[in-house]
């Protein structure tokens, strides 16, 4: 799947990590590579150059402050036409929040990602139900499993015309949906999609803040884990290894 070195066991596997002007959770998505077991690497937005990697995670944050619309000029930074080219080619890419909107702007994944419907900043524990499990960012989880995700955003409300909508249903490419409060007011609850090859993945929670034990939310299960993003990160070194 890679377009860089191949990775034939969970410790070689390169995961890049993308920095923007503003972005915020680079270090969190760096540190939750690393406790899963991979080699995380810094990637800059300004270089075209991905270093070989295996696959990438484009972070939480603001990137360039959210003008014009959020992710909309990231998508114009030479690291994303590699990353685009890389995509296509089969390589995983993870969007999480913000990376999630230069997923859509970038035409990787569709639909736009808006202003909440209640036009407030939103920070709270979230519920997730796993709609697709069969992703090179979601084979470690299993369909109808409920996670708990923390949430973070004001941009966070997908929307996509019905035909666009139906299509994702009709195709399984939604990954997760909300449970029981829809935070944004994303249509039909969609909280994550991937593309149809199932290598490209974005969502708006953040697993990143979900990936060791006691310093978590607790999941739906009521445990008292605080790992529940974990999977995101074991899922893309478990793809790797039996690409």
């Amino acid at each position: 799947m890679s377009t860089g070195s191949s990775s034939s066991t969970l410790s070689s596997a390169r995961i890049g990590v993308i920095t923007f002007p503003g972005t915020l959770d680079d270090r969190d998505a760096a540190r939750a590579v690393r406790l899963a077991g991979g080699v995380p690497v810094p990637l800059f937005h300004a270089d075209g150059d991905l270093q070989g990697v295996d696959a990438v995670v484009l972070p939480g944050g603001f990137s360039y402050g959210d003008y014009l619309r959020a992710g909309a000029i990231s998508r114009f930074a030479p690291a994303m036409d590699a990353v685009v080219d890389a995509a296509r080619g089969g390589m995983p890419v993870l969007g999480i929040c913000n990376g999630f909107q230069v997923l859509t702007e970038s035409h990787l994944l569709p639909g736009s990602m808006v202003k909440n419907d209640h036009l407030h900043f939103v920070c709270r524990e979230q519920v997730l139900a796993v709609e697709n499990a069969g992703t090179a960012w979601t084979n470690q989880y299993t369909a109808g499993q409920r996670i708990t995700i923390p949430l973070k955003n004001q941009d966070g409300q997908f929307v996509a015309d019905e035909r666009t909508l139906d299509e994702l249903e009709g195709e399984g490419r939604v990954a997760f949906r909300y449970v029981g409060t829809n935070p944004n007011g994303s249509r039909r609850d969609i909280a994550g999609i991937t593309n149809s090859a199932g290598n490209v993945v974005g969502l708006m929670p953040h697993p990143e803040h979900a990936v060791e034990a006691g310093f978590g939310p607790d999941s739906d299960a009521g445990q008292r884990a605080g790992t529940d993003g974990l999977g995101f990160f074991t899922s893309v070194l478990a793809s790797l290894v039996h690409a």
